[in-house]
């Protein structure tokens, strides 16, 4: 399986990543990833990242998923998302974007991690 992408940097509304063009909202998995468009699934801080948002990480074969609830926590994570990964045997964190990146880049090349990067609120 190919490695997850590492996140080279991240700032208030902008994230760099290995091999995809710099943007603000990512979802990275194993082998890629892409822009996280909140309004392919109706998104919002409340009541947070939906089941189909994972959809693409678990696609990808990620067995460790990163999920990151924004620089101030404000992104909140809907229960059925939680209870879809742990259902599949995933193991989930939660954390602030810049927690969760280090999480993610700590384990990205080693394990197969998908995350959800929010780089603002």
């Amino acid at each position: 399986m190919e490695p997850s992408p590492r996140i080279a940097s991240i700032s208030w509304g902008h994230m760099s990543v290995e091999g995809l063009p710099d943007g603000k909202d990512y979802k990275l998995y194993p082998g890629g990833g892409r822009p996280w468009d909140w309004n392919e699934t109706g998104t919002r801080h409340s009541p947070g990242i939906q089941p189909a948002d994972v959809q693409d990480l678990l696609d990808h074969g990620a067995t460790t998923v990163i999920l990151s609830r924004g620089m101030e926590s404000r992104l909140q994570v809907d229960p059925a998302t939680l209870e879809l990964l742990r259902a599949r045997g995933v193991t989930v964190h939660e954390a602030e974007t810049t927690e969760a990146v280090r999480l993610y880049n700590d384990l990205a090349g080693t394990a197969p991690v998908g995350g959800l990067f929010h780089s603002t609120c």
